[in-house]
């Protein structure tokens, strides 16, 4: 592209420059003309008169072969009524007729082989004894002309392939500065990929930044997706081993085992649906539909209040109707169901629930008036199996199960002392 413009370029300014030299040219000449013009005289006769060389405005035409000629002739006959000393020993072209006033622009060779510029100019004088009619002629060669566009094209297309090369260099220098941040991305790829790294830890410009950080996004997602995996296998045969127990000890009861088998198998089915469910969640929330909080919470409160019916807990809900977030549906049920069954289970009879927002940041928070938990508990509850009650009903994996959600959607799962006097399960997405 860039030797394609500066070639455009060039040839744009060599054409203006060749044009704007032959119009110079050409008004010299005419200039030129002017002076014979008023020199000239003229008898009564008609019969034209010139100055001697010496009064010759123009000192080129009074020295032989100098590349300026003149001469006259007379309108009609084309008769030649004076030459300048200068074309004394030169043959004098065909000269042209025209009209009074006219001037006439002609290229022409003569005998030596080369190029000249002819101007002629009719001519018209009025004396007593009659009108006279003259075409003046004037002939320059163009070998000057042509040594001066030979010149200025050897320096422009000279000056445009040096700016070419410079600006190539500047071109790639910069486009290798440019896309230096892409070849150090690379390199870092390729360091993930052989395990020497784990994320792209590089500082980057704005341009890539967005790059890098979905590429550590994925990263992460794939990591927890597996992470995921792992677990919900482990939780699958550890679900596993409890109806499959009951199905080997149905063998020594005939009567009651086509039941037992329907039974555990059905039970068995909803347990690989629901750890296929979970190991299968969305990891790339950016490409998932937005759920409301307030609407999806309700729905998972009007159902815990029908197991907890006994208990009379009063919850308020705060929630801002208007908060979404991108999540599966599905995940956040299970996620916001884990800990509103927590809720439920430990509190007195007061829940409340929360929510909050900062720049990218949504916060869920559900409170409750039960005993809490104390700090040095906490990491041991979160988990997979940590209980600190083993007499409560449960098996310990609900809040493990949540943060192993939050941990997919790149959030985490806080357990703090609430103003209610127990605990409050806070969720960062």
């Amino acid at each position: 592209m860039l030797v394609v413009f500066l070639a455009v370029l060039g040839t744009v300014i060599e054409n203006a420059f060749i044009e704007s030299a032959r119009l110079t040219l050409r008004e010299r000449m005419l200039g030129q003309v002017y002076q014979l013009l008023s020199v000239s005289d003229m008898d009564d006769a008609g019969h034209l008169t010139m100055p001697l060389p010496t009064g010759l405005p123009i000192t080129q035409l009074a020295l032989p072969d100098s590349g300026l000629y003149a001469f006259v002739t007379m309108k009609g006959d084309n008769r030649i009524l004076w030459r300048s000393p200068s074309i004394y020993n030169r043959k004098i072209p065909d000269p042209i007729e025209m009209r009074i006033g006219e001037k006439n622009w002609a290229e022409i060779k003569m005998e030596d082989g080369n190029d000249y510029y002819m101007l002629g100019f009719g001519f018209q004088r009025t004396l007593n004894t009659g009108i006279y009619s003259y075409n003046f002629y004037l002939i320059t060669e163009l070998i000057p002309l042509h040594k001066q566009i030979r010149l200025y094209r050897q320096r422009l297309w000279g000056g445009l392939s040096a700016a070419l090369v410079i600006l190539l260099i500047i071109q790639v220098f910069v486009l290798r500065w440019g896309l230096k941040p892409l070849r150090d991305v690379s390199l870092e790829l390729s360091a993930i990929e052989q395990g020497a790294i784990s994320q792209i830890i590089g500082g980057y410009p704005r341009e890539i930044k967005k790059l890098t950080d979905k590429i550590n996004v994925l990263l992460t997602q794939e990591r927890a997706r597996q992470t995921r995996f792992r677990n919900a296998l482990a939780d699958l045969s550890h679900s596993l081993k409890t109806p499959l127990a009951v199905l080997l000890g149905g063998v020594d009861q005939p009567e009651t085992l086509p039941g037992t088998v329907q039974e555990q198998s059905l039970r068995m089915m909803h347990i690989v649906e629901r750890q296929l469910q979970r190991a299968g969640s969305a990891n790339d929330n950016t490409a998932l539909p937005t759920i409301s909080l307030f609407t999806v919470t309700e729905r998972i409160i009007h159902s815990l209040s029908k197991v907890y019916k006994d208990k009379n807990v009063t919850l308020v809900n705060r929630i801002d109707p208007e908060l979404t977030i991108r999540c599966d549906e599905a995940d956040f049920i299970e996620l916001t169901g884990n800990l509103l069954d927590n809720a439920f289970k430990w509190c007195a009879s007061r829940i409340e629930i929360k929510s909050s927002t900062d720049g990218n940041r949504t916060v869920l928070s559900i409170h409750d008036d039960g005993p809490g938990v104390s700090p040095g508990h906490i990491q041991h509850i979160l988990q997979r199996g940590g209980r600190i009650d083993e007499t409560a009903p449960g098996h310990g994996i609900g809040l493990s199960v949540a943060a192993d959600i939050l941990e997919a959607y790149q959030g985490r799962l806080s357990i703090e002392r609430s103003a209610l006097g127990g605990a409050a399960l806070v969720v960062e997405f």
